[in-house]
């Protein structure tokens, strides 16, 4: 029979403890970093998945292989109309972007 351990907490939970709750400046700071983290995460898999180097998705979508690099490894945000360019010309794709309210 397992034990429970009661010093395990929920992400949400985790996140509300050491961030505070939604709408807080510290914790809005934590999403919006998350986010961005993210987006490089997603085009980093997309890139191996298609077996493309950075310097290949770069001259397909004109832009250079040090802001692939900075976007993956979330150095720099990317703009939507960059981000818009990469999975077009770069992947072939479509971007679609949705807003939650």
């Amino acid at each position: 029979m397992k034990t429970k351990n009661k010093n395990l907490m929920s992400l949400d939970n985790f996140k509300e403890k050491n961030y505070g709750k939604l709408g807080t400046k510290k914790r809005n700071e934590l999403e919006e970093g998350y986010e961005n983290f993210k987006i490089g995460a997603l085009l980093h898999e997309a890139r191996i998945e298609k077996g493309m180097t950075q310097e290949e998705l770069a001259i397909k979508a004109g832009t250079s292989k040090s802001y692939i690099s900075k976007i993956e490894n979330n150095i720099k945000e990317v703009r939507i109309s960059t981000l818009k360019k990469i999975v077009e010309l770069g992947f072939g794709g479509k971007l679609d972007l949705s807003i939650k309210i």
